[in-house]
C-alpha cells in the first residue's frame, strides 16, 4: 500500500536538497532518484522529503524503542540491531542514516555490509539481536530503495510495532501509556556505537554449506547473482560444495542491480546454461530472498515447479509435516491439480512471503512459497532464501538421480498471461463498474476451464491482472479484455 510518495531531487553533483545532509553522500551522482522505504511490504516512504530524512527518523524510533522496552524490564543494556544491505548506491545512504539514528538513541549498530535478506534474518535469531533491518528494495530498479524491518525471532516485523513506526513519523506517536511529542537522546556513556559484524554473513555462509547433504563434484552449476546481495555469497557456498561454478551478473556498480539480470529476466541464464552446457542454473533477485531455476534444456522452473517437486520429495522422506504446501492465489492452477494426485494439501494465502510464513507458523507447515521464487523451508529459515532453495533443489536432483528437467516434467502447467496495467488509483481502478463488469464477462468463457485473478501490487502503482486457462489463445484473449478496459475507462498512467 503506498501511503505516501516523495520525490528525492538530487543535484548534478549528487547533492541531495535537504537541510543538514550536505555531506551524507558526495559520491551520489543520480540527478534523480525515488526511494521507497517499505516496511514489511506494507508500506512505503521515500528517502528525503523537505521536513527530514525518515530513514535516520526510524532509526531513531527503534533505538528508542527497544530501549525504552529492555529498561520499563529492569535491563538498562544498550538494545543490539544488526543492519545488512544490498548493492545499490542509496543502499549506503540508508545504512549511515539509520547507524546515525540508532547510536542517538542508545542503540548498537552491528553492520553485515553488503549480504542477503535471508542472512539477516538468521544473524537477528542466532545471536540474540533485538531486530534485524535490511535496506533493500528487492527484485526493484537500482533507483527503488527500501527497509525491510525483522523480529528478534527473525521474522518480519509485527503489524504493532509497525503502526508504531508509522505513528513516531507521522508525529503523532502514543506508546507506553503516553503520547511523545518527540523521544529522548541518548548522553554521553548511553550513546550507542557502531560494528563490524562481518563475521555474522561468514557463519550465515557457514550454516548454508552445513546444509549440503551431497557433494555437488562433477556438476556444472550457473548463478545469476542479478549484480545483488548474492554476488559474494552463493559462489563460495557452491564451490565449498564441489561444484564447477559459472556466474554471470557478479559486478555490481551499485547502479546495475536486477537491471536485464537474476530472476525477473532470466533470458540472460536460460541462454547461458544451453551454451555453457550446465545442468542447471539458479537466478536470484537483488537481495537474494528468492530463487527461479533454468534445468538443462534452458526452461524456466518456476516457484510452482520448485513447490511440486521439493514438496513431493519431502513426502517420500517424510518431512513434510501435515502434509501440505502453502501457496498464494498467484499459483498456477496446474500446482494445485498436480499436489492433489500425489495426495498432497495445498492451501492459498494472500500474496506476498510475509502471508505464506504466517499460515505456515500457524499450521506447522514445513514448505510454502509463491511463484516468484519466494519459498520457505521453515525447518532452516524463518523467510525465503534464494539460495537455501537452490540447495534443497539440488539435494532433490542428487537423491532421485535425476535432471531437473525430468524431475519438473510430471508438473502440467497451465497458460498463464499477466499484464500489468500503471494506474493513478488502484482501489478506483478495480472498483470501476465497467472493469468489474469485463472480469466477469471473462469469467462465465472460462467456466471451470480457467480462473481470473484483478488485485493490486503491494509494492508499485500497478493493477495486476492474471488470467489462466487450459486454452492459451482464450487466456490471453480475456486477460487483454481487461486490461483493456482498465485502460480505456481512463485509469492508466
Amino acid at each position: 500500500m503506498y501511503r505516501r510518495k516523495y520525490s528525492a531531487k538530487f543535484t548534478e553533483a549528487g547533492q541531495p536538497f535537504v537541510k543538514g545532509l550536505a555531506q551524507l553522500s558526495p559520491f551520489m551522482t543520480i540527478p534523480e532518484l525515488q526511494v521507497y522505504l517499505h516496511i514489511c511490504r506494507r508500506t512505503a516512504y521515500t528517502l528525503v522529503h523537505q521536513e527530514g530524512f525518515p530513514a535516520y527518523r526510524v532509526g531513531r524510533f527503534l533505538g528508542w524503542y527497544y530501549g525504552e522496552c529492555k529498561r520499563r524490564n529492569g535491563d538498562h543494556s544498550r538494545p543490539r540491531i544488526v543492519i545488512g544491505k544490498d548493492t545499490r548506491r542509496s543502499s549506503y545512504m540508508f545504512e549511515y542514516s539509520l547507524v546515525g539514528g540508532l547510536t542517538a538513541s542508545g542503540a548498537d549498530a552491528y553492520l553485515l555490509h553488503v549480504t542477503t535478506t535471508p542472512s539477516v534474518a538468521f544473524v537477528a535469531r542466532l545471536d540474540g539481536f533485538d531486530c534485524g533491518i535490511m535496506i533493500s528494495a528487492s527484485h526493484n530498479p537500482y533507483y527503488d530503495n527500501g527497509i525491510k524491518l525483522i523480529n528478534g525471532q527473525g521474522e518480519k516485523m509485527d503489524e504493532d510495532t509497525i503502526a508504531l513506526v508509522e505513528a513516531y513519523l507521522d508525529g503523532h506517536l502514543e506508546c507506553f501509556g503516553q503520547t511523545w511529542d518527540e523521544i529522548p537522546f541518548a548522553h554521553q556513556e548511553q550513546i550507542g556505537c557502531t560494528v563490524d559484524d562481518v563475521s555474522g554473513r561468514n557463519r550465515y555462509v557457514g550454516y548454508l554449506i552445513s546444509l549440503g547433504l551431497y557433494s555437488f563434484r562433477g556438476r556444472r552449476i550457473a548463478l545469476d547473482c542479478a549484480n545483488g546481495s548474492s554476488w559474494n555469497i552463493a559462489k563460495a557456498v557452491f564451490d565449498a560444495l564441489g561444484a564447477t561454478t559459472l556466474v554471470i551478473n557478479a559486478e555490481p556498480n551499485g547502479l546495475n542491480i536486477n537491471r536485464d539480470a537474476g530472476s525477473t529476466h532470466i533470458g540472460g541464464l536460460q541462454k547461458f546454461v544451453v551454451e555453457n552446457h550446465c545442468d542447471v542454473g539458479f537466478a536470484f533477485d537483488g537481495d537474494a530472498d528468492r530463487c527461479l531455476c533454468v534445468d538443462e534444456t534452458g526452461m524456466e522452473i518456476t516457484g510452482d515447479h520448485i513447490l511440486f517437486i521439493c514438496g513431493r520429495h519431502m513426502k517420500q522422506t517424510g518431512e513434510l509435516l501435515g502434509n501440505t504446501v502453502v501457496a498464494t492465489v498467484m499459483s498456477n492452477l496446474g500446482l494445485f491439480r498436480a499436489l492433489d494426485d500425489l495426495g498432497i494439501a495445498s492451501a492459498k494465502t494472500a500474496v506476498g512471503d510475509k502471508y505464506v510464513y504466517e499460515y505456515m507458523t500457524k499450521n506447522n507447515c514445513r514448505l510454502g512459497g509463491e511463484q516468484s521464487g519466494h519459498i520457505i523451508f521453515s525447518k532452516y529459515a524463518s523467510t525465503g532464501d534464494g539460495i537455501l532453495t537452490s540447495l534443497k533443489v539440488m539435494e532433490v536432483m542428487c537423491a532421485a538421480k535425476k535432471t531437473l528437467h525430468q524431475l519438473a516434467s510430471d508438473l502440467t502447467i497451465y497458460p498463464q498471461k499477466l499484464i500489468n496495467v500503471r494506474v493513478k488509483d488502484k482501489k478506483a481502478a478495480q472498483a470501476d463498474a465497467k472493469v468489474q463488469e469485463a472480469i466477469r464477462a471473462a469469467e462465465e468463457k472460462l467456466g471451470d476451464t480457467g480462473r481470473v485473478l484483478v488485485r493490486e501490487s503491494g509494492t508499485e502503482p500497478l493493477v495486476r491482472v492474471m488470467v489462466e486457462a487450459q486454452d492459451a489463445a482464450l487466456c490471453a484473449q480475456c486477460c487483454e479484455e481487461i486490461a483493456q478496459t482498465i485502460r480505456a475507462q481512463g485509469w492508466a498512467l
